[in-house]
C-alpha cells in the first residue's frame, strides 16, 4: 500500500520535472531555438493549430529562424500570430517564407529570462509540494482505516518528505544549469 503511494508520488514528481524542462526550452538563450515558437497557434481554417503543424520551422543560424508555411495562403495568418505572441521580434514576410531576426540579447533580457526561469521553477516546486500533500493525505487515510500502525505512519511521512526533498533539489539543479546557460554570453 505504502509503496503504491511512493510510486505515485515519484511518477507525478517526474511529470513536474518534465513540464519544467519543457517550459525552460521556451526561454531564449544566446542562440535562437525554434522551441520559442512552440506556444504559438495559427488560425487554420477556423481552428487554432500549433505553428509547427502548418509550417516548417528552421533555425538557419544563431540569430535567425525561418518559417516556411506548407500553404502560401497561411503567410498572413502566421505573420499576425507571431506579432501577437510578442516574442521580441517582428516577422519579415518575403512572399515565400517568414524570417525572424533576433538581435543579440542584452544583459537586461538575460536577467529577465532568469527571472522567468525562477518563476517557472517555483511553480514546479509548488506542484511537487502539492504532490507531497496528496501522498501524506493518502497515508493519513490508511492510518484512519487502521491499515497501518503509528510507526509505519511516521516512517511513511519521512519517506514522502525524502522524496519531496529529492525532487526539490533536482528542480534547483535544473534551475542552476539553466541560469548559467541564460547568463553565458
Amino acid at each position: 500500500m505504502l509503496n503504491e503511494i511512493y510510486e505515485k508520488q515519484k511518477a507525478q514528481s517526474e511529470k513536474s520535472l518534465e513540464s519544467l524542462k519543457k517550459d525552460f526550452s521556451t526561454l531564449r538563450t544566446g542562440k535562437v531555438n525554434t522551441k520559442i515558437l512552440d506556444n504559438i497557434s495559427v488560425d487554420y481554417y477556423g481552428t487554432q493549430t500549433p505553428l509547427n503543424q502548418v509550417a516548417t520551422i528552421l533555425a538557419s543560424d544563431a540569430s535567425t529562424i525561418s518559417i516556411s508555411p506548407w500553404e502560401k495562403t497561411m503567410l498572413k495568418a502566421i505573420e499576425s500570430a507571431i506579432a501577437q505572441a510578442n516574442i521580441g521580434v517582428n516577422p519579415n514576410n518575403d512572399g515565400e517564407s517568414i524570417k525572424l531576426f533576433f538581435p543579440p540579447m542584452t544583459s537586461e533580457q538575460r536577467q529577465e529570462n532568469v527571472k522567468h526561469a525562477k518563476a517557472m521553477s517555483e511553480k514546479a516546486k509548488v506542484a511537487v509540494r502539492n504532490i507531497r500533500k496528496d501522498a501524506n493525505d493518502s497515508v493519513k487515510k490508511l492510518e484512519k482505516d487502521k491499515s497501518i500502525s503509528e510507526d509505519e505512519v511516521k516512517k511513511a511521512f519521512d519517506e514522502v518528505q525524502k522524496l519531496t526533498d529529492t525532487y526539490i533539489n533536482k528542480i534547483d539543479d535544473i534551475l542552476k544549469n539553466k541560469e548559467s546557460e541564460l547568463l553565458k554570453v
